[in-house]
């Protein structure tokens, strides 16, 4: 039987301490579990497709993130630029000295109607000219790109702008500080143009 509660320290039944008891547990179980699903203890979870319902995606090997890394290194892309400048250019020089009524053509005697030979050398001279131009150009501009995007963190318009511009600098420095000015106001000024169009 329950005691009764006097005017001095009241005496606590034993339902009403197990009941006591039994509170502290279930409040100290809730914050057991707000600790593991919002607190310090909540488990990072890995977004995986497959989980999510998506396709596949499974551990990329060492020899794949090397390759992957390989790829985006600033050496890589200067050289697939360069090749890539070289047979777009060998292809616009071949192109435009197949237009041109001058190949092949002697100075000291134009009456003289070349041979199929000298028209081809002329060609071919033509575009291997075209071709290391193109390819220069696109090593320096790729490069530049990737060191000033490396640089700054951020992929946007501006580094091409800013690739152009040191690019066609570097190009008309050659010919005077002028022409340099120009280059790099002409260069910076197309690959905005560019850059606006792509994206």
């Amino acid at each position: 039987m329950a005691a009764t509660v006097g005017s001095g320290n009241a005496p606590v039944s034993d339902t009403q301490a197990s009941t006591d008891r039994s509170y502290e547990g279930s409040t100290f179980q809730y914050s057991m579990v707000l600790e593991h699903l919002i607190g310090e203890k909540r488990p990072i979870k890995d977004l995986n497709p497959t989980v999510m319902g998506g396709l596949p995606n499974p551990m990329k090997t060492d020899d794949q993130k090397m390759i992957e890394q390989g790829m985006e290194s600033c050496a890589f892309k200067a050289v697939l630029a360069c090749v890539g400048g070289f047979v777009l250019g060998g292809a616009f020089g071949v192109f435009t000295a197949g237009i041109d009524t001058n190949v092949g053509f002697d100075p000291k005697d134009p009456m003289r109607t070349p041979t199929a030979r000298e028209v081809l050398k002329d060609m071919g001279q033509r575009g291997m000219s075209y071709a290391k131009n193109f390819a220069v150009i696109g090593a320096m501009f790729s490069c530049t790109e990737c060191i000033i995007e490396s640089h700054r963190g951020k992929s946007d318009w501006k580094n091409a702008v800013y690739s152009g511009c040191v690019t066609g600098g570097a190009i008309g420095f050659r010919a005077g500080a002028k022409a340099g000015v120009l280059g790099c106001g002409g260069f910076a000024a197309f690959s905005a143009a560019i850059e606006y169009y792509l994206r």
